[in-house]
């Protein structure tokens, strides 16, 4: 495995120059800005994430302002409580995407949010999660929330600007380049080999996951 310093200057030499890398990197939002961040907004890019998977993207963002109306503003509450009379009229709402099983996520979604609420809300346990056990967020994603364990929970961390890695294709083509794992990681032995490799850049630069892991994404 390369120190991270190696890895930048791939990418540099791939983006132009390293003045031209630092430019299309981002930092995340500190934790104390993610606590800010109301639970309508946790919901609705967890919704988002869930139905542009496996989707044209571009078809949910133009759909969005439709998303918006027929789930009340990702009012958590309201959500939660969405009864058979609320899916039948959602199922045959033509402004938004009527996939049954992803309707249902909002729904299961809501829950999770509001069960998160006696130890702070989704801002402070979310936005304050350890980035050196980042997979250990992910993990407790997948167990309370609806299809955010994954690609998707990952996507939406990372929009909602919380410091996160993001396992595309070519973040995982460099792991494997550098022989952290030989395919794309879904156990948890392979997940802790990540972000054991993630902990020791980090260690290296003093960047963060989101830096690093949008350097690794250009290195390839």
């Amino acid at each position: 495995m390369r120190p991270f310093d190696e890895i930048f200057a791939i990418a540099a030499d791939r983006k132009g120059g390293t003045a031209a890398l630092e430019a299309q990197l981002t930092k995340p939002k500190s934790a104390e800005e993610l606590a800010q961040i109301p639970e309508d907004r946790w919901l609705a890019q967890f919704t988002k994430g869930v139905f542009q998977a496996g989707f044209n993207w571009q078809v949910i963002e133009n759909k969005w302002d439709g998303f918006e109306a027929a789930f009340h503003g990702f009012d958590v509450d309201r959500c939660a409580f969405l009864h058979d009379e609320d899916m039948d009229r959602l199922m045959s709402d033509t402004a938004i995407v009527r996939n049954g099983p992803k309707i249902r996520t909002v729904i299961e979604n809501a829950h999770f949010i509001q069960s998160l609420r006696d130890q702070g809300g989704a801002g402070v346990v979310l936005g304050g999660w350890a980035s050196t056990d980042y997979i250990s967020q992910l993990e407790f994603m997948k167990k309370g929330g609806s299809r955010i364990g994954g690609n998707t929970g990952q996507y939406a961390l990372r929009f909602l600007g919380k410091d996160s890695f993001i396992l595309s294709r070519d973040v995982v083509a460099r792991l494997i380049a550098e022989g952290i794992i030989d395919k794309q990681p879904t156990s948890k032995g392979a997940m802790k080999q990540v972000q054991e490799a993630f902990n020791i850049w980090m260690n290296q630069s003093g960047r963060s996951l989101t830096e690093i892991s949008r350097v690794l994404a250009m290195s390839v």
